[in-house]
C-alpha cells in the first residue's frame, strides 16, 4: 500500500492529521495575531497565478534550460518560458483578451503548442507558435472544440481531439510534427471519452459514462484494419472506471476504479494478457498516476482529506524520492526534464499561491523559480485553514474547510460565510484562494462546506444526493449555520451563504427555500432554472451529459421536480439581500438564468445587486474582473452583515 507523503514538506504533516469535531474549536486570546494588516482585493489579486504545461506534453525545452509555465502576470493568462537557472519569465504569447495556455514545447525545438478560447466560450482551439513567432490554428472552425492528448514516444507525432465532424463527439487525429498534416485515426461513434494514447501509438484508452455511478473502460487497437473498441471492464452493478495513463513501454494501462472499495484506486491492465493487478491503494482517492519519459519514476497523488499528498517512486531502486528544504505546502504538476535528472513542480499552501520549483533528483535539492504572492502582502497576515466536521440534520458527519480571521475571539465575534463549491460533485480543498483570503483578512470567517454529494469522501457519500439535489445537500448547508453558531468567535446573527456554479444554485436555493436561515447570499453564475439548464447543456458534453441526467434527472421525464427545486420559480420567497454575478459568454449557465432571477427578486422589493461581465464565461479568466467581483463581494457583505 503506497501511503508515503515524503514529498510533502515535513511541516505539512500536521495538516494531514485527522481533525476533531466542532466541539474542539474553543476560543483563545488573540494578541499579536489580532494586529494583522488588512489588504485590498487588488493587492490579493496582484499576486501572480502560475501553472505548468500539460502532463502529456514537454514542459522542459529540448535542451532543459527552460520550463513552460502559464501565468496571469499581465492580468490575462499567457504562456511563458522560465529559465531553469533563474531569471524573469520570458513571454511566449501576449494575448490581452483571451486566456491562453501553453500546452507543450516540441521535442526538438522551441515551437509551442498552446490553447485558447474566445471570451470564455470554452470552444478551445489548439495552435502552434513557430520559432519565428507566427501562429497557426491547427483546429479551425466556428463551433469546433479541440484538445491536446499527447505525443508519440518518438516525438514525430502528436494527438488531438476535435468535435468538427459531430458536435457531440470527439474524434482522434494524429498530426505530423513537421508538416502538421493530420490523419483521422479514430472515429468516435460510440459516445466515448478519449482518455489517452499509448506511447507507441497503437492503443487508445476510452471511457464511457453510463451514469454518475457507473462507467466502462475500453481499448481500441489502431494497428488493425477495422478498429473496434474492446470492453476491458465487464462488471455488474455500479462501478466507476477511468484511465490514468499508459506505461512508457506501452505494455499496460494504469486505470482508476472504485470496484474494490469506497475510493478510486490505481490498477494495472496488461495489454497482452488482460491480467489486472493493484498499483496504488489507499484509504482515499488516488488523484493521478504518471511516469517519467523512460518509465523509471512513477508519480502518484492521493486526495487525503482535501489535501493532496504526492509520492515519487524510483522504480529501479524501489526508493521514494525526497525533496529537501521546501516550505510547508503540497506539491503537484510534476514534470521531468529530457534527461530525467531534474523535475519541475508546483508548491502551494493555504497562505501562499502556487509557485514553480526545480529539484535535482540526485541531490534532492530544490530551487524556487517564481514568487507568486504579491510582495505587498505579509504571508504571516494570512490564515491557515483547518478541516472541521459537524453532524448534520440526520447525524451524518459533514466535512469542510474552516478559515478563522486572526481578529476573531469570543470578545470579538465575526460574521461568517458558508461557501458552497460547484459540481454538483465538486470538493472544497486546502490550498490558496485569493478570494477567500481577502474575505478572511477583512474580518469574515469562511466555512467551505463539503456537503453530501461531494467527491473525495468515498462513493457512498458522493451518491447520497443523487436525484435529491436542492434537498438533502441543501439541508447540510442549512445545518452548517448551526455548526458556525456553536463557535463562540462567530457572530451567530450574521451568517451569509455564497457559492459559484452549483454552489451559486445552492445559494439561491437556500434563500428561496429556507428564507429564514441566512442573512444574505452571493450567487456567482449559479443555476436558477434547472428545466432550461439541463436542456441547454452543450452537445460536446456527450456521455457526461447522460451521466448528469442520471444524477439530476432527465429533463424529458423529471421536469416537474426540476421546476420544484429551481429558485427562479420560487423567487417570491426570497426576502434576504442577494448579490448575483454572471458572465455574458457562459455556455453552461446562460445569462438569462441570472437576468430572470434578478428581475423576479427586484419585483418583490428585495435588495438585489447584479454584476455582469461581458467578457467572461463560466468563471473568471481576467484579473481585473476577479478584482471587481471580490470588491463587490466585500462591499455587499459589509453592507448587509457587517464586520
Amino acid at each position: 500500500m503506497i501511503r508515503s507523503i515524503s514529498m510533502l514538506a515535513a511541516a505539512s504533516l500536521v495538516a494531514l492529521s485527522t481533525p476533531a469535531l466542532a466541539q474542539t474549536y474553543e476560543s483563545h486570546a488573540m494578541t499579536e495575531e489580532a494586529q494583522a494588516k488588512t489588504y485590498t482585493a487588488r493587492q490579493f489579486f496582484e499576486s501572480t497565478s502560475y501553472g505548468v504545461g500539460s502532463s502529456s506534453g514537454f514542459s522542459f525545452s529540448p535542451d532543459g534550460t527552460y520550463v513552460l509555465v502559464n501565468s496571469d502576470a499581465t492580468g490575462v493568462f499567457n504562456a511563458y518560458k522560465v529559465p531553469v537557472a533563474g531569471g524573469d519569465p520570458v513571454p511566449l504569447t501576449t494575448s490581452s483578451t483571451n486566456a491562453t495556455f501553453g500546452v507543450s514545447f516540441f521535442p526538438t525545438d522551441l515551437r509551442l503548442l498552446f490553447s485558447a478560447d474566445e471570451g470564455g466560450d470554452e470552444l478551445n482551439h489548439l495552435f502552434v507558435m513557430h520559432e519565428d513567432g507566427t501562429v497557426t490554428d491547427l483546429t479551425p472552425g466556428e463551433e469546433v472544440k479541440a484538445g491536446f492528448v499527447g505525443w508519440q514516444a518518438d516525438g514525430k507525432t502528436f494527438y488531438v481531439t476535435t468535435n468538427e465532424r459531430d458536435s457531440a463527439a470527439f474524434d482522434l487525429y494524429a498530426y505530423d510534427a513537421s508538416t502538421y498534416e493530420r490523419k483521422l485515426i479514430f472515429t468516435n461513434t460510440g459516445a466515448f471519452s478519449i482518455d489517452d494514447v499509448s506511447p507507441d501509438g497503437r492503443w487508445v484508452a476510452l471511457s464511457k459514462a453510463l451514469s454518475s455511478a457507473n462507467s466502462d473502460l475500453y481499448l481500441a487497437d489502431l494497428s488493425v484494419a477495422k478498429v473496434e473498441p474492446k470492453l476491458i471492464t465487464p462488471h455488474e452493478g455500479d462501478v466507476s472506471y477511468g484511465a490514468y495513463t499508459f506505461t512508457r513501454d506501452s505494455s499496460a494501462l494504469i486505470y482508476a476504479t472504485n470496484e474494490h472499495g469506497e475510493f478510486s484506486q490505481a490498477w494495472r491492465y496488461e495489454l497482452a494478457s488482460g491480467e489486472k493487478s493493484p498499483v496504488v491503494e489507499a484509504d482515499w482517492d488516488v488523484s493521478f498516476v504518471q511516469y517519467s519519459p523512460s518509465g523509471r519514476y512513477r508519480v502518484s497523488a492521493i486526495n487525503e482529506d482535501a489535501l493532496t499528498a504526492v509520492t515519487m517512486l524510483d522504480r529501479s531502486s524501489g526508493e521514494v524520492i525526497t525533496i529537501e528544504g521546501l516550505p510547508e505546502g503540497s506539491l503537484g504538476s510534476v514534470r521531468f526534464d529530457p534527461a530525467e535528472t531534474r523535475i519541475a513542480f508546483t508548491l502551494t499552501s493555504d497562505t501562499s499561491p502556487t509557485d514553480i520549483y526545480i529539484a535535482d533528483l540526485a541531490s534532492g535539492k530544490a530551487t524556487r523559480l517564481t514568487h507568486a504572492l504579491n510582495p505587498a502582502i505579509d504571508e504571516n497576515d494570512l490564515v491557515t485553514a483547518t478541516v472541521a466536521r459537524f453532524h448534520s440534520y440526520d447525524g451524518l458527519e459533514i466535512p469542510g474547510i474552516l478559515y478563522r480571521p486572526k481578529s476573531a475571539s469570543a470578545a470579538n465575534a465575526v460574521p461568517a460565510i458558508v461557501l458552497v463549491h460547484g459540481g454538483p460533485g465538486g470538493q472544497s480543498t486546502r490550498g490558496y484562494s485569493a478570494m477567500i483570503q481577502h474575505l478572511v483578512n477583512n474580518g469574515y470567517a469562511v466555512y467551505a462546506i463539503n456537503n453530501r454529494g461531494s467527491s473525495g469522501y468515498g462513493k457512498t457519500f458522493f451518491h447520497l444526493d443523487d436525484k435529491k439535489h436542492g434537498d438533502v445537500d441543501l439541508k447540510d448547508v442549512v445545518a452548517s449555520k448551526t455548526f458556525l453558531q456553536s463557535l463562540d468567535w462567530v457572530a451567530d446573527d450574521r451568517i451569509a451563504v455564497m457559492g459559484g456554479s452549483y454552489g451559486g444554485y445552492m445559494t439561491a436555493a437556500a434563500l428561496a427555500f429556507h428564507p429564514e436561515v441566512f442573512d444574505a447570499g452571493i450567487n456567482i453564475f449559479g443555476v436558477t432554472n434547472w428545466v432550461r439548464t439541463l436542456k441547454s447543456i452543450p452537445a460536446w458534453w456527450g456521455s457526461f451529459r447522460d451521466a448528469l441526467y442520471d444524477e439530476m434527472g432527465d429533463p424529458a421525464n423529471d421536469e416537474e421536480r426540476h421546476r420544484a427545486i429551481s429558485p427562479l420559480f420560487h423567487a417570491d420567497n426570497i426576502t434576504k439581500p442577494m448579490l448575483v454575478v454572471q458572465g455574458a459568454n457562459d455556455p453552461r449557465v446562460l445569462q438569462v438564468e441570472s437576468d430572470e432571477l434578478v428581475a423576479a427578486v427586484r419585483a418583490s422589493g428585495v435588495p438585489v445587486e447584479y454584476v455582469l461581465f461581458p467578457d467572461e464565461g463560466h468563471g473568471f479568466r481576467r484579473r481585473e474582473n476577479r478584482i471587481t467581483a471580490s470588491e463587490a463581494y466585500l462591499k455587499f457583505l459589509d453592507k448587509h452583515i457587517g464586520r
